[in-house]
């Protein structure tokens, strides 16, 4: 059998910090508001640390909640992930130099 890929890796790196932090509060498949932020404070805690107001993981919760019902499901859940990435991806290149054509 074939070792898995870099990006395989990822993805089931992405699928097991997920269910590290769904169903401590009941339901497996999602993460409730107490499990979000568990997962914020935890896996993005230099994020988290940063931000200066008290609010801004509440209204993340509350836009990544894309069918309002309190919990974030897996496709939310890669929702912020995403956001996250192409925020980080953005940054990066805006610190490289402009290569001239």
């Amino acid at each position: 059998m074939s070792q898995p890929t870099e990006t395989e890796r990822c993805i089931e790196s992405l699928i097991a910090v997920f269910q590290k932090y769904a169903g401590r509060d009941g339901k497996n498949s999602t993460l409730s508001k107490t499990e979000f932020l568990t997962f914020m404070r935890s896996e993005l805690a230099s994020f988290t640390k940063n931000q200066k107001d008290p609010g801004v993981l509440d209204r993340m919760m509350k836009k990544l909640d894309l069918n309002a019902d309190g919990q974030l499901d897996f496709q939310e859940f890669l929702n912020l992930i995403g956001g996250l990435a192409i925020a980080c991806h953005d940054s990066f290149l805006s610190s490289q130099p402009q290569k001239r054509i």
